[in-house]
């Protein structure tokens, strides 16, 4: 990396790693798990808090005229409750800063306000302060704090040869909605909701507190799988025939000449869990299993190398 080169060259994830190295700090023993995971866990008054934050911005994340304020709300939560599921914690409150132009509608405010209430009521989380300033453009950015409710954080560095790998929720159904929408079409309305309204299986994560990984599917499964494999040094191959790929799926493949199994492979934001567990018989009613881990490095599917082409935001 030089200083010539821009972050459309090197990407997001090369990107978050310089990042991460400068404002890498001294070891801090309130610190229990810091960049570099889905949440950060820290300790408060010595007992573990887990925290998040991500940023939706109108035009990468969501579009006024695809998606309604009601369902900009509650995909802008839901993204950060998966995280807190995720490192094995139960989300208690949130923080909402909002961005907006200054001819924007205060119905579309309230409304988009009622879907943030809605997501967050699901999981019994409560909005407790934020920010409003004016922009160019709509942002929404949701900072979550919850309890860690594991016997400890579930990291993605924690996966270990002999493991099983599993999933929990729909995978694909997220891209194939953004597909629909970009097309012009509005239906099947299973899928394009996908696209505009992530449905995480918050209880199926809760039954998870025994995996030795566990990560929030946002850029797609092989890429969330290849950072699990790269925290934890090793390798993990998934099986394709294990995939759950509905014939909803298979159905608007055919149709748009698609591929369902790289949508079910690649395609991001159905914010589902995949976590890794020391057995087959370890893995929760729910999930299902769809490879295996082993010594090595990278991630396979079907035993062969694929590119991990997953979202990524400067690619």
């Amino acid at each position: 990396m030089n200083s010539t080169q821009t972050v459309s060259e090197i990407g997001e994830f090369v990107l978050i790693n310089a990042i991460s190295e400068r404002l890498r700090s001294q070891d801090n023993d309130e610190v229990i798990v810091g960049l570099g995971d889905d949440s950060a866990v820290t300790k408060t008054n010595g007992k573990p808090l887990v925290s998040c934050v991500d940023v939706l911005v109108q035009g990468v994340h969501f579009r006024t005229d695809w998606s309604s304020a009601l369902e900009i709300g509650r995909k802008s939560v839901a993204a950060n409750l998966a995280d807190i599921y995720a490192m094995g914690g139960a989300p208690k409150s949130l923080l909402i800063g909002l961005a907006v132009p200054a001819d924007t509608k205060v119905s579309w405010v309230l409304e988009l306000a009622d879907g943030i209430r809605t997501e967050a009521d699901l999981v019994g989380a409560q909005v407790i302060g934020g920010d409003v300033v004016r922009s160019e453009q709509i942002m929404i950015s949701v900072t979550a704090l919850g309890n860690l409710v594991a016997p400890s954080p579930i990291t993605r560095g924690g996966a270990q040869a002999g493991d099983v790998l599993a999933v929990a929720g729909r995978l694909g159904y997220a891209h194939a909605g953004l597909m629909m929408l970009s097309r012009g079409f509005r239906s099947p309305r299973a899928i394009v909701s996908a696209h505009r309204v992530p449905e995480p299986p918050y209880e199926l994560a809760q039954l998870a507190h025994h995996a030795t990984s566990m990560i929030d599917i946002s850029d797609g499964l092989l890429s969330d799988i290849g950072h699990i494999a790269d925290a934890s040094a090793v390798s993990i191959n998934i099986e394709s025939s294990k995939l759950v790929v509905t014939e909803e799926l298979q159905a608007m493949a055919s149709a748009f000449n698609g591929d369902a199994m790289a949508w079910v492979l690649q395609g991001g934001e159905d914010h589902s869990f995949a976590a890794t567990f020391s057995s087959a018989a370890q893995v929760p009613e729910g999930w299902v299993v769809i490879g295996s881990v082993a010594a090595g490095e990278g991630v396979t599917v079907d035993s062969e190398s694929i590119a991990q082409t997953g979202w990524d935001h400067f690619k």
